[in-house]
């Protein structure tokens, strides 16, 4: 009787261990379909912002959209795979002034988006508009890692490393394939992780930039794991990226990061912070700065103190964002020249913000 039982009991229990695992399996096949779906919502989402980029600038600009190579994929891959080192293909976007003369030569602002997995969106609406009104020819590179590219190119993000050269390849592209560009007065600019961008273009290709801007750049990538959540730190460690948490290979983060690569500024450089940050927080740009110092290094900085906006203070619409953003402008006009410069923050108010007659 006992036996019985006994073997009734196991027979029960593999018949639920079954079902568990037929359950598990169809709940993970559902993640991978809405993990799909969302990278197909990511790809519409970019189409429809594409369409909306050339109506918002049909009244001052001629909208493009250019793909070109970069460097190969960093991620392992068998050499004896099809194409395995073949150069990757990148977007980027170009904005040309309408009221650009092909015979004259204009300065070029490489402009660079934010976020570990981020895009080129219409948030950076008013800064191109902004660009454009002051005579800048804008590339906005939409480096490897960038969303609204499908899962493939999305994780294929090198974070600090071969991304940064996607943004020198898209200031080359510009150089090489437009004529009115001046190749002697190009500069880069981003916020965030835009701002790391902007940073590691100038220390690693300083003949190629003639100045840049640095908005709460992220500047130290040990600093900034050690206060991040387990989430943000996934993404660096996962398989296809980094494949290693900081303690395991802090040379590799410390490679990537602005603050240890300080001793190799020549350009003109100014720095914005803001002590309410709550992103990239003050500490990790002081480092920056600190180590921009102890290396000798003239360039420029200004700590904002508990600016409204907090990480985004000078990205906004306020009245005090656009005189932060002033100061930039008037920064980058010292060095590369531009047709038509802001004199005031209301001038800039007119020319981004207002319609045109």
């Amino acid at each position: 009787m006992k036996l019985r039982l006994l073997a009734v009991a196991l027979l029960f229990v593999g018949v639920v261990k079954a079902q568990q695992t037929d359950i598990e399996n169809k709940v993970n096949a559902l993640k991978q379909q809405i993990e799909n779906l969302s990278y197909s919502f990511d790809q519409l989402t970019k189409g429809i912002e594409d369409v909306s980029w050339e109506q918002k600038m049909d009244d001052i600009a001629f909208v493009d959209k250019v793909r070109f190579s970069s460097l190969p994929s960093s991620q392992a891959k068998s050499k004896t795979s099809k194409g395995y080192n073949n150069p990757l293909t990148i977007y980027s976007y170009v904005f040309i002034p309408k009221s650009l003369d092909q015979n004259k030569k204009y300065p070029l602002m490489v402009l660079v988006h934010g976020g570990v997995h981020g895009n080129f969106g219409l948030s950076n609406i008013h800064i191109v508009k902004e660009l454009v009104a002051q005579g800048y020819v804008v590339a906005a590179p939409e480096y490897r890692g960038s969303t609204g590219y499908g899962r493939k190119f999305q994780r294929e993000i090198d974070y600090g490393g071969r991304e940064i050269d996607d943004t020198k390849h898209t200031r080359d592209y510009m150089v090489k394939n437009y004529d009115f560009v001046d190749k002697n007065r190009v500069g880069v600019m981003g916020w965030s992780h835009g701002g790391m961008h902007a940073l590691m273009n100038l220390f690693q290709f300083p003949e190629s930039y003639a100045v840049g801007f640095a908005g709460v750049p992220v500047s130290d990538l040990i600093m900034r794991l050690g206060y991040m959540d387990d989430a943000y730190r996934k993404l660096f460690s996962a398989d296809y990226h980094i494949g290693k948490e900081v303690h395991q290979n802090v040379k590799e983060y410390r490679k990537r990061s602005p603050a240890f690569n300080a001793d190799k500024l020549k350009s003109p450089l100014l720095i914005h912070a803001n002590t309410n940050d709550d992103d990239v927080l003050i500490e990790e740009v002081e480092h920056l700065i600190s180590a921009l110092k102890a290396n000798n290094k003239k360039f420029d900085y200004k700590i904002y103190q508990d600016a409204p906006g907090g990480h985004h203070f000078d990205r906004i619409d306020n009245y005090e964002s656009k005189e932060a953003r002033l100061v930039v402008y008037k920064f980058l006009e010292k060095y590369l020249k531009p047709s038509a410069p802001f004199a005031s923050v209301e001038a800039m108010t007119k020319a981004a913000y207002y319609p045109v007659k």
